[in-house]
């Protein structure tokens, strides 16, 4: 086992990745409004942080405590503590610098108190024709003892109004509806002015108008707002009414979640300590909630939609999506992929190929049956709506719906009755296992025999991530691999089976054991002074057991490079155990999301790619799917791919010992912006197909 002092504490360095997003809100080369968006990602992922970890930190605190321990938990939920007020004072100094900078450009993000006489006018007419009707305060009595805790919704900012009459003095709480409105209202320019833009926030209209909201109603000589958010645990508890369904339960689990304990109260610091007391007095703040000061806004996470008023520059130029030569090329996605495996990087290409695929086995004699497993689905899914229809078309559709999907429970819900009501036959898996791999198989009648088509991906089936996430999904007639494809889809319905698998790494049943033996194999290679090295490219790397193994490669000369987008729990630049490992970061425009691992192999590299990270919910308490890539070119090209990610110059922060996030140094090195050099390699790469001929 590995001591306190050979890893860092998963927590902190999450808030380490989430500071590395801070930096891209900072970085003058980035463009204006997308600096503004990034502000938007660090909210909501301190949101995220809260409603997970924190709150799983509190629970931890008190099952320790009931135990007589809890003091290394205590201090490490005190160093989180400090570390978010710092980054939440970097935060609002950034935001500040960013509204300057807008200004500057002729775009303009008032408040209440600086608005023409004719904003206020239309704003008033506005208010009570647009707002007012999705507003109702939530009211305190006059000894401000009602419990309001449970009526308050997570993560959604409320406006507090002290309300005076007299020598009277009342609380109302009045939902800023974030949630049905835009935030972004754009007041009309004067037809004679300068081009300019002119934003108000939903919630200054409200502060400008909330003598209309209470007028007749409340009696007031005046009334002052100040901006609050209450941030819940997201966990629930599903062991009870074992006579309910598994998606009653689910059900249950989510009204659960609206009225969990709260985890972090964040505030406008300029309010009256009176109004503060009262808070944490009414929301039941404990010793170990986070009770944090900040600016006048909250809810920063609708930033990620702040509108470009229309210039260019402001934005990161478009990279229209690249179309995959080798499905182009052939009449139907069947015949491409017989042709040689096919694997496309999103959002660098079409997400359209694979809902193509889908269309055409939806109605292809051929075809006889489709199984999917579904993690995340898009609000409006091209993917399920083809499964739907190959269900018309008498085609067999099996669908993995994972219910636990952590936020997207609700959605998945809602999937699982339509597919159901549609006549696709819907599995939930595993229990106490989420099914987290991408996964899907065609079976297809080809020359009388039963031939499969498999997909085995990084990321989920989702329109909408895939425009952002970068992603790999394989796409493969491979005897070998869809076998064992199969062989998982089998498992996920019959766990109590014993599985074989001969060439996939599978959560739970294989992947640590087979980790761990190649790992061990570039150690062997390496005593024996054979070529070894280790590349790995992971969203998380928090596993001891894996880091103890690489620390074991380190100690016995073999290079590790690692390339991690969020937690890295090994620590560099330890002497003795992590000499011969480098780790860096890249956050720019795009979120880096696909795992992929490579071994050395004595010059005949193994390259895998998978859904699951380095962490132990994903080896042993999840059903994840790592697979070999074995055509020649394809391997090629990820490792083309690493090479480039691992020399950016722009984007890339060294992870260090105290995980500083200090910006790779470029020397004297050409600048390169590694998503951006990923996007014109894979063009160039597509421009060459067909390859040409070996003979």
């Amino acid at each position: 086992m590995l001591s306190s002092n050979q890893t860092m504490e998963k927590e902190l360095s999450w808030l380490s990745f989430n500071a590395r997003v801070l930096q891209e809100a900072a970085d003058e080369h980035t463009p204006l409004i997308e600096r503004v968006r990034f502000l938007g990602i660090f909210s909501n992922n301190q949101d995220e942080f809260f409603r997970v970890r924190v709150a799983g930190l509190r629970r931890r605190i008190l099952i320790e405590e009931s135990r007589g321990g809890g003091e290394a938990a205590r201090t490490l939920l005190a160093d989180i503590n400090q570390r978010v007020l710092a980054l939440q004072a970097q935060f609002d100094e950034i935001y500040q610098r960013l509204i300057v900078d807008l200004a500057r450009r002729n775009i303009f993000l008032v408040n209440e108190t600086q608005l023409s006489d004719e904003h206020k006018s239309w704003l008033n007419q506005h208010f009570r024709d647009k707002i007012r009707r999705h507003i109702i305060p939530i009211l305190l009595g006059n000894d401000a003892n009602a419990n309001i805790e449970h009526n308050l919704e997570d993560g959604l900012t409320y406006l507090v109004a002290e309300i005076r009459h007299q020598q009277q003095l009342q609380y109302a709480f009045i939902p800023v509806p974030s949630d049905k409105l835009p935030r972004f209202v754009h007041l009309p320019s004067p037809s004679a002015s300068k081009p300019r833009t002119t934003l108000i926030l939903l919630d200054n209209i409200i502060r400008h108008c909330v003598n209309d909201l209470f007028a007749g109603i409340i009696p007031f000589d005046q009334i002052q707002c100040f901006s609050m958010k209450l941030t819940r645990d997201a966990e629930y508890d599903l062991s009870n009414e074992i006579d309910l369904t598994l998606i009653e339960k689910m059900s249950s689990g989510l009204k659960q979640r609206l009225t969990a304990e709260p985890v972090r109260l964040v505030y406008d610091r300029e309010m009256p300590q009176a109004m503060l007391d009262m808070l944490v007095q009414q929301l039941g703040a404990s010793n170990y909630d986070s009770v944090t000061p900040g600016g006048r806004y909250h809810n920063f996470r609708d930033f990620i939609e702040f509108p470009n008023p229309g210039r260019k520059y402001l934005e990161h130029d478009k990279l229209p999506p690249i179309s995959s030569a080798q499905f182009t090329h052939y009449a139907t996605a069947f015949e491409a992929i017989s042709a040689d495996d096919i694997l496309l990087h999103y959002p660098y290409h079409r997400f359209a190929h694979l809902v193509e695929w889908l269309r055409q086995a939806a109605y292809d004699p051929q075809v006889r049956a489709i199984k999917l497993n579904i993690y995340r689905a898009a609000k409006r899914s091209q993917v399920l709506s083809a499964l739907i229809e190959a269900v018309k078309n008498g085609k067999e559709v099996t669908v993995v719906v994972e219910l636990a999907a952590r936020f997207d429970e609700e959605a998945n819900i809602e999937w699982a009755k339509i597919l159901t009501d549609a006549g696709v036959r819907v599995s939930f898996g595993v229990p106490s296992l989420k099914v987290h791999s991408k996964l899907a198989l065609i079976s297809r009648i080809e020359q009388g025999e039963m031939v499969h088509y498999a997909h085995i991906g990084t990321g989920n089936f989702n329109e909408k991530t895939a425009k952002i996430y970068t992603d790999l999904a394989l796409f493969t007639k491979d005897p070998q691999i869809t076998a064992d494809v199969a062989t998982v889809f089998n498992f996920i319905e019959h766990p109590y089976r014993r599985a074989k698998l001969q060439h996939l790494l599978v959560s739970p049943i294989d992947a640590r054991r087979k980790l761990y033996r190649l790992i061990d194999r570039e150690i062997q290679n390496k005593l024996a002074g054979k070529n070894a090295g280790i590349t790995l490219k992971i969203n998380n790397l928090v596993d001891s057991g894996l880091i103890k193994r690489l620390y074991d490669a380190s100690r016995n000369g073999v290079g590790v490079k690692l390339i991690i987008r969020g937690m890295c729990a090994l620590l560099t630049e330890q002497p003795g155990s992590s000499d011969n490992i480098e780790a860096i970061s890249v956050i720019d425009r795009f979120l880096e999301h696909p795992r992929i691992m490579v071994f050395a192999n004595d010059d005949d590299p193994k390259v895998f790619i998978s859904s699951g990270d380095w962490m132990s919910r994903n080896l042993d308490n999840r059903v994840e799917v790592g697979c070999p890539i074995y055509s020649p070119r394809l391997k090629q090209q990820i490792i083309d791919m690493l090479t480039i990610q691992w020399n950016d110059t722009q984007k890339a922060r060294r992870i260090d010992r105290n995980q500083s996030n200090p910006y790779v140094k470029r020397g004297k090195r050409k600048k390169l912006r590694s998503q951006v050099a990923t996007y014109h390699y894979l063009l160039e790469q597509e421009s060459r197909y067909p390859p040409a001929s070996k003979e």
